[in-house]
């Protein structure tokens, strides 16, 4: 993660982009309209990263490494990969089965999986890629097709989760945080809902949205809100103050509940940046967990760089521990990106490398997943089960009571 950068320092759009984000806020301005003039933020945020051929996640911009709008951990380095590998072949050799992964980036961290697998002897039947964004699978299909012939042809591309719930393993890295999320603001009567409302007026040469420029809005939130935050709320050790402004994500639990009917026998393992909900809904966290990623820097303004720019939120881990817990699942882990790894051996993988620039080059990128103010804290590791009654060694250095 990166701190938030001022819009004013954001990198230019180029031509193509700007078209491309007029595009999407036109198609954005007409579902507004249609809604009556206001959008929850929640639809808003859909159609930004999902809208067919023109959401974030839709179209065909780079958006992994160095060249893309953020990192993820397995582009950071394969060692992050090959714990993971590690953690799998302990379930694999359990359970049978497969590897399902939601979301495979640029397919760098399938590719070191099954390496790392195969070095184990633990090979999954089959590894399976579910990718709503046509480029990143057009980039996963090439980089895959460098594997050797044995690990390549384990590999296939589905459209939906399976219809025959499955043995094995299902990854999520960084998936949870893309869902639409809901926003509200506490105030002295009660709390609202932010939503979306058309700003013409708000003209912009720097940015794509000038025509159709969009604003905040808030209006009474309605019933189901109101339920989902009294919940919250009665589960904090003090109320929030007037103008705390945060998230909401109702889509967990049924993502939750379809990943967990797909699953039949084994591990469900997530990794994202995320809080269990005392500290996601801390008094001092008055302005909620929203953030924008474009061309490795963020910032806070959702509106701008539509299309071309990732628009996301922190997890609520609780929220996602009692919605496994409805779907049959059982939580059997909680830890930090950094516990995880170091539970798995991390320390070890660099050492193997013995002496020389190969181990100062793995013990830098060992420091940039582990270290706290990198992505060793921020990120979480949880892990979800049904019938799987084995030691999981990422959770070694786990505290479950983080999630009450």
């Amino acid at each position: 993660m990166t701190a938030s950068a001022p819009r004013s320092i954001l990198p230019p759009l180029t031509a193509e982009e700007q078209a491309h984000s007029l595009s999407l806020a036109a198609h954005i301005g007409d579902a507004l309209a249609a809604a009556g003039g206001w959008l929850s933020f929640e639809r808003f945020m859909e159609l930004a990263l999902y809208a067919p051929g023109l959401g974030y996640y839709s179209a065909g911009s780079a958006k992994l490494g160095e060249g893309g709008d953020f990192v993820t951990a397995p582009e950071v380095s394969d060692l992050f990969s090959r714990c993971i590998a590690r953690q799998c072949a302990a379930v694999l050799a359990h359970t049978g089965g497969e590897i399902l992964e939601l979301g495979a980036g640029t397919g760098r961290m399938a590719a070191a999986l099954l390496g790392e697998l195969a070095a184990h002897g633990v090979l999954p039947e089959r590894y399976a890629i579910l990718e709503v964004s046509a480029d990143l699978a057009g980039r996963q299909r090439e980089r895959l097709a460098r594997l050797p012939q044995a690990l390549r042809e384990r590999v296939v591309w589905l459209e939906r989760l399976p219809e025959e719930p499955v043995h094995g393993v299902l990854l999520a890295n960084e998936v949870a945080d893309a869902l639409p999320c809901r926003r509200f603001r506490c105030e002295a009567q009660g709390v609202s809902e932010l939503g979306v409302v058309r700003d013409d007026v708000r003209g912009d040469p720097v940015t794509a949205t000038a025509t159709f420029a969009f604003r905040e809005r808030a209006v009474a939130a309605d019933a189901s809100l109101t339920c989902d935050l009294d919940e919250i709320l009665a589960g904090l050790p003090e109320p929030l103050s007037p103008g705390y402004t945060s998230e909401v994500c109702p889509r967990i639990a049924p993502w939750i509940g379809a990943l967990g009917a797909s699953l039949a026998r084994g591990l469900l393992l997530l990794c994202d940046y995320g809080l269990p909900r005392r500290h996601y809904y801390h008094p001092q966290r008055v302005s909620g967990t929203l953030r924008c990623h474009y061309k490795q820097r963020a910032h806070d303004d959702p509106y701008i760089n539509l299309g071309v720019q990732d628009i996301t939120a922190w997890v609520d881990f609780t929220r996602v521990a009692d919605a496994a817990l409805a779907a049959g699942l059982e939580v059997s882990g909680f830890a930090t990106q950094a516990a995880f790894l170091l539970g798995l051996g991390v320390e070890g993988l660099v050492a193997e490398a013995g002496a020389g620039i190969e181990r100062t080059r793995l013990a830098g990128e060992a420091r940039r997943l582990i270290m706290p103010e990198e992505m060793g804290e921020a990120f979480k590791m949880m892990a979800l089960s049904r019938d799987l009654d084995i030691p999981l060694a990422g959770f070694a250095l786990q505290d479950l009571r983080h999630l009450l």
